[in-house]
């Protein structure tokens, strides 16, 4: 019961009862929740199941798409999985525009006609990227699985995604080139065997047998990096010329994937140290080469 304050014979009534206020206001707002939940409850539901038909269309059909390019020539990359979910969520996005939110899709795409010119100039090199990828897979300049050199880098390449491509280099480090650099710029393709070539120099005596020496040199090597070398691709041993310290030449090693090419040139230098037909000192200047050699 409120309490009644009397001044001058007026009786004024004082609310004490802040919590009446606060339990009122939160029933309000409940009440306002519930009839937006009422007015808007075809909108909601229609949003979900479109959502959700839109999520698993694009699963199944990512997963079709993959199945599909791995049997046909086509390169199997993720650029082309990538294009077509985005289409589809787009379908999804303009049937749910005008029942659920009102819009018009004609008005967003007017709209977009409108702001495109400014997009494309925000967004060219995004634009730049995606148009090169494409381009780059269809011609089949570059496919997954390939070994490319470009700009010094070498690599096999992993993936074509939306803005870059992925290649991984002997070490296992992650490479992310733009496609646009890769539309544009020079590369080259080398073979397995290209790519995994190594080479470690050394100088034969000028006495030395070279056939005998040279056959040496082929098993020394590849008994010290038989753990490390491709196993179909032994090394190799070529003389290049001659020096006033006797024969030059570099064997050849092929390294297997994963094995990182320093290592293997550090190991063949090691067993070869010591070898008798081979030129043991460093290399002196010119001059005094000449008449030591004399």
């Amino acid at each position: 019961m409120n309490p009644t304050v009397n001044f001058a014979g007026t009786s004024i009534a004082t609310n004490k009862d802040p919590m009446g206020r606060s339990e009122q206001a939160i029933s309000s707002f409940s009440d306002a929740v519930i009839y937006w939940f009422r007015q808007n409850f075809g909108k909601i539901v229609l949003l979900i199941v479109v959502a959700v038909c839109a999520a698993l269309i694009s699963k199944i059909v990512a997963a079709a798409m993959r199945r599909a390019l791995e049997r046909t020539n086509l390169p199997s990359a993720s650029i082309f999985v990538n294009i077509v979910r985005a289409l589809i969520w787009i379908f999804a996005a303009a049937t749910v525009l005008q029942p659920v939110f009102g819009i018009n899709p004609s008005t967003v795409v007017a709209a977009l006609g409108v702001s495109g010119l400014a997009l494309s100039f925000g967004l060219k090199d995004t634009i730049a990227n995606i148009v090169g990828g494409f381009g780059l897979m269809v011609s089949k300049v570059v496919q997954p699985g390939d070994i490319i050199t470009i700009q010094g880098t070498t690599g096999t390449v992993r993936d074509v995604t939306w803005r870059h491509t992925i290649v991984i280099d002997r070490t296992g480090n992650q490479l992310l080139i733009p496609n646009s650099i890769l539309n544009t710029t020079a590369l080259e393709k080398i073979t397995e065997a290209g790519e995994a070539a190594t080479t470690v120099p050394f100088t034969l005596r000028g006495d030395a047998e070279i056939a005998k020496s040279s056959h040496s040199i082929a098993q020394v090597v590849a008994q010290a990096t038989r753990n490390m070398a491709m196993p179909s691709n032994p090394p190799i041993v070529q003389f290049q010329g001659f020096t006033p310290y006797g024969i030059k030449g570099q064997v050849v090693m092929f390294a297997k994937q994963g094995v990182i090419a320093a290592d293997m040139q550090d190991a063949a230098t090691r067993a070869l140290a010591g070898q008798d037909y081979l030129v043991q000192e460093a290399e002196l200047p010119s001059g005094e080469g000449v008449d030591q050699a004399n």
